[in-house]
């Protein structure tokens, strides 16, 4: 097993930015780790789609990474680093790297959408990966980006960059289709980025999943994994039914706010979204709650 197989092994969860009253709430985000800290975890994903990135100021970044850097422990962390152009991207990124960070996460640029080609985007991931001394983890993340993918050629060559590592695959689809063409020799691992086909592509070799569901349920989600690596398929394969359920009527439903909702309920500070975005209603809330009771994770 290669070290970034085993670092990219099991479950991540991309852990969101608390907000009181439009401001960052730096102590909850330090409550929420320290609680995260002591699940089986293998890390977690800073400043991703659930982290809210795009709602940050560069200042603001750099303080939610701070509070990243002191409560790490012995966690595996990848940072979003994604902008809009190679300049900013290889900047965000050589600053992850000087604060100790194991991964860069970069999404997709998309604004250009027109001229956003696989010859472009493969440039792109090359310079970032050559310019900086961590690996760097692809983000295809069309939901996210107003349909802008990776294209699987472009995936497989970017699959025999030395400092490319994998990449975290939010498409609705999932990877299960990719897998089937990259080589296995390939240091290349490829993560689920939903709770919906976390388990599935387990059996087809994905090493981990960054869950959104794990801000919430993280010892949940760790033993899905768990299940799977023991052999224990049937377990397995109820658990992942529950929570996929869960997972639509949380984060499918209701995005970042579900999320944060779901936090809430469970014990965590998942406070308040940014602004445009707004918190659910009690309503909504309260049926959240009754999801995670009726597929049994409390009573």
């Amino acid at each position: 097993m290669t070290d970034n197989q085993k670092k990219l092994s099991g479950v991540f969860a991309p852990v969101v930015t608390p907000f009181s009253s439009d401001k960052l709430a730096l102590d909850d985000l330090r409550y929420n780790l320290q609680k995260l800290k002591e699940t089986d975890l293998t890390g977690y994903l800073a400043l991703g789609s659930n982290g809210e990135f795009r709602s940050l100021t560069d200042e603001e970044q750099i303080q939610v990474l701070e509070v990243f850097a002191e409560e790490k422990g012995d966690k595996v962390v990848m940072v979003g680093t994604g902008c809009e152009s190679t300049k900013q991207t290889i900047e965000k990124s050589q600053l992850v790297c000087e604060m100790g960070f194991d991964y860069v996460s970069v999404l997709t640029p998309c604004y250009f959408a027109k001229q956003i080609d696989g010859n472009i985007l493969k440039s792109h991931f090359e310079r970032i990966a050559d310019s900086i001394d961590i690996p760097v983890l692809l983000y295809n993340a069309p939901g996210f980006t107003g349909g802008i993918r990776i294209p699987a050629k472009t995936i497989l060559e970017l699959s025999r960059h030395p400092n490319i590592a994998g990449m975290k695959d939010s498409s609705p689809e999932g990877p299960a289709k990719l897998l089937a063409h990259l080589n296995p020799e390939e240091d290349f691992h490829v993560l689920a980025g939903s709770a919906n086909f976390f388990y599935p592509c387990l059996h087809l070799g994905v090493p981990g999943g960054i869950i959104s569901l794990a801000n919430a349920l993280p010892e949940s989600c760790c033993d899905l994994y768990r299940l799977f690596t023991q052999g224990k398929y049937d377990e397995a394969r109820i658990l992942h039914f529950r929570l996929s359920r869960l997972n639509q009527a949380v984060s499918g439903k209701w995005g970042v706010p579900g999320v944060k909702a779901a936090m809430n309920i469970m014990g965590f500070k998942g406070d308040q979204p940014r602004r445009p975005l707004r918190a659910v209603t009690n309503e909504a809330a309260e049926k959240i709650r009754q999801q995670i009771v009726n597929e049994g994770f409390i009573s």
